[in-house]
């Protein structure tokens, strides 16, 4: 799910608190951000393929931390780690589950696209499917650095998230039937 990626996203930020707390919501909110985005390829064009590049996003990674620790400012605060977010998002899905429909039947060979290698890496299955009950669980885990050590913003997005994660797990069996049945 988007917003497990998000939340995972949030953990990285959250240690920005000790180190930089001025910092410390900018990183949230660019890693939310960064979290989210190689998924907005879903709809559009090839999920998984188009957004997600999980080998170059570390090189952003490598160009935007030093970045951000020499000239500290916000947004080289958030694009820090929008881009490691990013990074994070596009190799962890390598453990989830194929691009099919209905990705619980393991009938996808598809985890996540390396464009470096030219081919598909295969997915591993530890997280079954998006929006599974083991999906939900890393959600809660990794939503608790942006509800406990946060308040205001960073907090009500995380509790946010959280709940849209918990209504996706109740309603993703549904939906991938329904598009199965349907060829959607």
């Amino acid at each position: 799910m988007s917003t497990t990626h998000a939340a995972v996203g949030v953990c990285f930020a959250a240690l920005a608190l000790p180190v930089a707390p001025e910092f410390a919501v900018p990183a949230a909110l660019g890693a939310i951000a960064g979290g989210i985005f190689p998924d907005l390829d879903v709809a559009v064009v090839a999920h998984r393929k188009t957004l997600h590049f999980p080998e170059h996003y570390w090189l952003a990674v490598l160009a935007a931390f030093p970045v951000a620790a020499v000239w500290p400012t916000d947004y080289t605060v958030a694009a820090a780690f929008f881009a490691l977010a990013a990074a994070v998002h596009s190799v962890s899905d390598m453990f989830g589950g194929g691009l099919g429909a209905r990705p619980w039947a393991n009938d996808d060979p598809r985890g996540v696209y390396s464009h470096y290698r030219g081919e598909w890496i295969r997915p591993r299955r530890w997280i079954p499917y998006d929006g599974s009950p083991r999906d939900l669980l890393v959600a809660a885990v990794c939503s608790l650095p942006g509800l406990l050590l946060y308040d205001g913003l960073v907090r009500n997005v995380s509790a946010a998230m959280l709940a849209i994660s918990a209504a996706y797990v109740v309603v993703r069996k549904p939906i991938g039937n329904f598009a199965a049945r349907h060829d959607l």
